[in-house]
């Protein structure tokens, strides 16, 4: 059976599941869990390509560029604030690939020169998972200290199992998609990739 044509509570455990694949992912969960940022998730490409990696039969980490952990603390909008945790990160994940440690309470501050358009400020990291570029990239996961997972995914789980690519036109302009979505075509040429409306 194709599991994006399974009942959502057994999605989010073939989710699980898929996600144990990739060796590197889970001990960036694991460090994640030690860092406890407040409210953190990883979350986007390393999570969605990881199910694409192993449905289509590669390596569960071929092609992931890098991990995003993403957290949300507004009490300190400051850069140095967040430079603490992306340095407390660098030091727990010295052996791991690129982690790229963000405060999504921070993105109003500076979304606007690097994409375009501006951004809202964020309520929080959920909130941050909502806006990416692809419904389909809106996944996030963490390991509570207890050892619990937690996924976060507004959009449900059929198209990332179905390796359905659909727009997100909520912030993120049409050629962050675009460019986007032609990038993971070259590595996952199995993607049907929906248009930007």
């Amino acid at each position: 059976m194709r599991l994006g044509r399974l009942p959502v509570d057994e999605q989010v455990k073939a989710l699980q599941e898929v996600l144990t694949h990739n060796e590197v992912l889970t001990g960036v969960l694991a460090g994640a869990a030690e860092l406890d940022l407040p409210g953190w998730y990883l979350t986007a490409g390393c999570v969605v390509q990881t199910v694409w990696n192993v449905v289509s039969g590669r390596s569960a980490a071929d092609g992931i560029l890098d991990y995003d952990l993403f957290y949300f603390d507004a009490s300190d909008l400051s850069w140095e604030a967040e430079d603490a945790a992306v340095r407390a990160g660098r030091a727990r994940f010295a052996d791991a690939p690129v982690v790229e440690i963000r405060n999504e309470a921070r993105v109003h501050l500076w979304y606007e020169r690097k994409f375009g358009v501006p951004c809202p400020p964020h309520d929080s990291t959920e909130s941050a998972i909502d806006s990416f570029a692809a419904t389909t990239c809106c996944v996030g996961v963490r390991v509570d200290p207890d050892g619990r997972w937690r996924v976060y995914a507004p959009h449900g789980l059929s198209d990332v199992f179905n390796l359905v690519v659909r727009p997100n036109p909520v912030l993120a302009p049409r050629h962050v998609y675009e460019a986007k979505t032609a990038r993971w075509r070259e590595q996952w040429p199995e993607l049907t990739v929906l248009p930007w409306p």
